[in-house]
Parts: structure tokens; sequence; C-alpha cells
């Protein structure tokens, strides 16, 4: 049986950031634009900021629909899943932004990111949750972690920043249902 929590206290953050994947969900306002769904690699890259506020840094991609979608509607889901131990869903239902790498508030954000914050970070998500709530995970499958790829810091790094924001100009202006991405490319 599911539960609701007021807030994400320590027990819940400790488990948060064990987890080496979650997922993000948003959706545009339209009633033909298509829902998104990405799946993100915990490399110490997700942060419990307070009670009710948590973040994650935001690797470059080839698209920009999370951005897009918070810049339209700021509506999100983070969810985490157990593929070891007990069984266990965790979402996080709540109202995000994108704080990229030009705002004058990204380096205080990325201090909360062990796991660095390196060329091809484009943004630092901030979700204010307004609903926290898990779930049995009967369903999930047992799955062994074994490493994160590194293929996403090796292409970055390739490109280099310059590369890293011609990149953002090309690929990142607007999502798939046409909506701002990037503010500054």
């Amino acid at each position: 049986m599911g539960k609701t929590f007021e807030v994400i206290d320590d027990r819940m953050t400790e488990w948060l950031a064990a987890q080496p994947v979650f997922f993000v969900s948003t959706a545009p306002l339209a009633a033909d634009g298509l829902v998104n769904c990405s799946p993100k690699g915990n490399r110490r890259e997700f942060a419990v900021l307070g009670e009710r506020t948590v973040a994650y840094v935001d690797q470059t991609g080839s698209g920009i629909e999370t951005i897009a979608h918070l810049r339209e509607n700021g509506r999100i889901v983070v969810m985490f899943c157990a593929f070891e131990g007990p069984p266990r869903i965790v979402r996080l239902h709540g109202t995000g932004r994108a704080v990229v790498v030009d705002s004058p508030e990204f380096a205080a954000l990325a201090a909360h990111f062990p796991g660095g914050t390196g060329v091809g970070v484009r943004s630092i998500i901030v979700v204010d949750v307004c609903r926290i709530s898990d779930s049995c995970g009967y369903g999930v499958p047992f799955m062994a972690f074994s490493e994160h790829r590194p293929t996403m810091d090796k292409w970055s790094a390739r490109k280099g920043p310059e590369g890293i924001r011609a990149y953002w100009s090309e690929a990142n202006g607007s999502s798939i249902d046409d909506l701002a991405g990037l503010p500054f490319t």
C-alpha cells in the first residue's frame, strides 16, 4: 500500500541518493503535445536541498523537452525505483525550473553536487515538491548495477565549452513540440 509523506526526511534522502538511476517526466499543456520521460544516471547528481526541494544536474542531450516543458508550465515528476533490495518506488511531484549555467544562482546550486558539473552540464533542475509518495515496486525487476557510462563526459570533453554551446544552439533551441528550449541558444 502506497503512502504519502509531508517531507523528504533523512532516511528517504539516503535512499534516493543510493539509487543509480531516476526518471523525470514532464508534459506540455497542449492536448496533442508529447509527454516526455527521461532516464537520468545518478552519479551523485541528485540532491535533496530541503524538506520539499530537490535538484538534479541536467546534462546536455539531443533534446530539450524537460526544460521546454518547465518553461511553459513547470509541471514535473521525478521517480526513483529500487532495482536491488526491498521493492520501492518513490515519486516526487512538483513544480520545476531550470537554472542554466549562465544564471547567477548556478554556482551556488552546483556546490550541492560532489559529482561535479562538468562541461556538458547545461542546467540544474530545481523542483519544489508538492507531493511525496511511495508505492510497493513489486513489479520492478531485480537488476544489478554495473557502472555509469562515461560516454557523455567523453563526448562533452571532446567538444569543449565552445563546441557544447554550439551544440546547444543547434539542437536545444526548441522542443519537438516547438516550445522554447534553452534561453540563450
